[in-house]
Protein backbone atom coordinates (compact mmCIF):
# COMPACT_ATOMS: atom_id res chain seq x y z
CA UNK A 1 0.00 0.00 0.00
CA UNK A 2 1.39 3.35 -1.05
CA UNK A 3 1.07 6.22 1.38
CA UNK A 4 1.67 9.74 0.13
CA UNK A 5 3.07 12.51 2.28
CA UNK A 6 -0.35 14.17 2.41
CA UNK A 7 -1.91 11.01 3.82
CA UNK A 8 0.89 10.74 6.38
CA UNK A 9 0.32 14.34 7.50
CA UNK A 10 -3.43 13.76 7.76
CA UNK A 11 -2.89 10.60 9.82
CA UNK A 12 -0.46 12.44 12.11
CA UNK A 13 -2.89 15.28 12.82
CA UNK A 14 -5.80 12.84 13.31
CA UNK A 15 -3.83 10.89 15.90
CA UNK A 16 -2.99 14.03 17.86
CA UNK A 17 0.68 14.22 16.89
CA UNK A 18 2.30 17.59 16.43
CA UNK A 19 2.23 18.98 12.94
CA UNK A 20 5.52 19.09 11.04
CA UNK A 21 5.50 22.88 11.26
CA UNK A 22 5.47 22.91 15.06
CA UNK A 23 8.85 24.04 16.21
CA UNK A 24 10.63 24.31 19.52
CA UNK A 25 8.51 27.32 20.57
CA UNK A 26 5.12 25.73 19.99
CA UNK A 27 2.61 25.42 22.83
CA UNK A 28 3.12 21.66 23.09
CA UNK A 29 6.83 22.03 23.84
CA UNK A 30 9.73 21.10 21.59
CA UNK A 31 8.92 18.76 18.77
CA UNK A 32 10.58 15.33 18.87
CA UNK A 33 13.66 14.78 16.79
CA UNK A 34 12.61 13.74 13.29
CA UNK A 35 13.44 10.19 12.33
CA UNK A 36 15.08 9.22 9.08
CA UNK A 37 12.55 8.27 6.46
CA UNK A 38 12.75 4.87 4.88
CA UNK A 39 10.89 3.76 1.81
CA UNK A 40 9.81 0.28 0.78
CA UNK A 41 10.94 -1.16 -2.53
CA UNK A 42 7.30 -1.18 -3.66
CA UNK A 43 6.97 2.56 -2.93
CA UNK A 44 10.25 3.35 -4.69
CA UNK A 45 9.23 1.44 -7.82
CA UNK A 46 5.83 3.15 -7.89
CA UNK A 47 7.33 6.63 -7.54
CA UNK A 48 9.96 5.96 -10.22
CA UNK A 49 7.26 4.73 -12.60
CA UNK A 50 5.01 7.72 -11.83
CA UNK A 51 7.94 10.13 -12.25
CA UNK A 52 9.00 8.61 -15.57
CA UNK A 53 5.43 8.64 -16.92
CA UNK A 54 4.74 12.25 -15.85
CA UNK A 55 4.96 14.93 -18.55
CA UNK A 56 7.99 17.21 -18.28
CA UNK A 57 6.12 20.00 -16.49
CA UNK A 58 4.59 17.64 -13.91
CA UNK A 59 7.71 15.82 -12.67
CA UNK A 60 8.46 18.52 -10.10
CA UNK A 61 4.89 18.31 -8.84
CA UNK A 62 5.33 14.59 -8.13
CA UNK A 63 8.47 15.32 -6.13
CA UNK A 64 6.86 18.17 -4.17
CA UNK A 65 3.76 16.13 -3.40
CA UNK A 66 5.83 13.28 -2.01
CA UNK A 67 8.42 15.49 -0.32
CA UNK A 68 11.27 13.96 -2.33
CA UNK A 69 14.32 15.22 -4.17
CA UNK A 70 15.31 14.39 -7.72
CA UNK A 71 18.36 12.60 -6.31
CA UNK A 72 15.98 10.09 -4.67
CA UNK A 73 14.44 9.24 -8.01
CA UNK A 74 17.83 9.06 -9.74
CA UNK A 75 19.19 6.71 -7.05
CA UNK A 76 16.07 4.55 -7.10
CA UNK A 77 16.12 4.37 -10.92
CA UNK A 78 19.72 3.16 -10.86
CA UNK A 79 18.87 0.62 -8.18
CA UNK A 80 15.89 -0.60 -10.21
CA UNK A 81 18.01 -0.92 -13.35
CA UNK A 82 20.65 -2.84 -11.41
CA UNK A 83 17.97 -5.17 -10.05
CA UNK A 84 18.43 -4.13 -6.42
CA UNK A 85 14.78 -3.12 -5.97
CA UNK A 86 13.35 -6.33 -7.35
CA UNK A 87 14.33 -8.39 -4.30
CA UNK A 88 12.82 -5.97 -1.84
CA UNK A 89 15.99 -5.77 0.26
CA UNK A 90 17.27 -2.45 1.53
CA UNK A 91 20.08 -1.41 -0.81
CA UNK A 92 21.95 0.44 1.97
CA UNK A 93 22.49 -2.70 4.03
CA UNK A 94 24.49 -5.60 2.68
CA UNK A 95 22.87 -8.99 2.78
CA UNK A 96 23.78 -10.99 5.86
CA UNK A 97 26.41 -13.59 5.19
CA UNK A 98 26.06 -16.95 6.86
CA UNK A 99 28.29 -17.37 9.92
CA UNK A 100 31.55 -19.11 9.26
CA UNK A 101 32.54 -22.11 11.26
CA UNK A 102 35.47 -21.78 13.64
CA UNK A 103 37.63 -23.85 11.31
CA UNK A 104 36.78 -21.69 8.30
CA UNK A 105 37.53 -18.51 10.25
CA UNK A 106 40.86 -19.92 11.44
CA UNK A 107 41.72 -21.02 7.90
CA UNK A 108 40.96 -17.55 6.56
CA UNK A 109 43.05 -15.92 9.30
CA UNK A 110 45.99 -18.24 8.61
CA UNK A 111 45.80 -17.65 4.86
CA UNK A 112 45.88 -13.89 5.42
CA UNK A 113 48.87 -14.26 7.76
CA UNK A 114 50.63 -16.52 5.23
CA UNK A 115 50.11 -13.94 2.46
CA UNK A 116 51.54 -11.19 4.69
CA UNK A 117 54.58 -13.30 5.59
CA UNK A 118 55.21 -14.15 1.93
CA UNK A 119 55.12 -10.44 1.06
CA UNK A 120 57.61 -9.73 3.88
CA UNK A 121 59.86 -12.53 2.62
CA UNK A 122 59.86 -11.06 -0.88
CA UNK A 123 60.86 -7.65 0.53
CA UNK A 124 63.68 -9.22 2.53
CA UNK A 125 64.97 -11.18 -0.49
CA UNK A 126 64.91 -8.03 -2.62
CA UNK A 127 66.81 -6.10 0.05
CA UNK A 128 69.43 -8.86 0.34
CA UNK A 129 69.82 -8.96 -3.44
CA UNK A 130 70.37 -5.19 -3.52
CA UNK A 131 72.87 -5.38 -0.65
CA UNK A 132 74.77 -8.18 -2.42
CA UNK A 133 75.03 -6.11 -5.58
CA UNK A 134 76.15 -3.06 -3.59
CA UNK A 135 78.80 -5.16 -1.82
CA UNK A 136 80.09 -6.50 -5.14
CA UNK A 137 80.24 -2.98 -6.55
CA UNK A 138 82.19 -1.73 -3.53
CA UNK A 139 84.61 -4.69 -3.81
CA UNK A 140 85.17 -3.89 -7.46
CA UNK A 141 85.75 -0.22 -6.72
CA UNK A 142 88.19 -0.94 -3.89
CA UNK A 143 90.08 -3.45 -6.07
CA UNK A 144 90.49 -0.93 -8.87
CA UNK A 145 91.60 1.71 -6.35
CA UNK A 146 94.34 -0.63 -5.02
CA UNK A 147 95.70 -1.17 -8.54
CA UNK A 148 96.23 2.52 -9.19
CA UNK A 149 99.09 4.51 -7.76
CA UNK A 150 98.03 6.98 -5.17
CA UNK A 151 98.29 10.58 -6.28
CA UNK A 152 101.40 12.43 -5.20
CA UNK A 153 100.87 15.09 -2.57
CA UNK A 154 101.21 18.62 -3.84
CA UNK A 155 104.10 20.72 -2.75
CA UNK A 156 103.37 23.99 -1.16
CA UNK A 157 104.86 27.08 -2.76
Amino acid sequence: MLVSSEERRAAATDSGEASPSSGPRSAGGPSPRPSRRSFSAEYKLAIVAEYENAPNGEKGAVLRREGLYSSHVIEWTRARDAGALAGGADSRRPAKQPKKSAEAAELERLRARNAKLEADLMKTRTALDIMGKAHALLEQLSGSADDQEPPMPRKKH
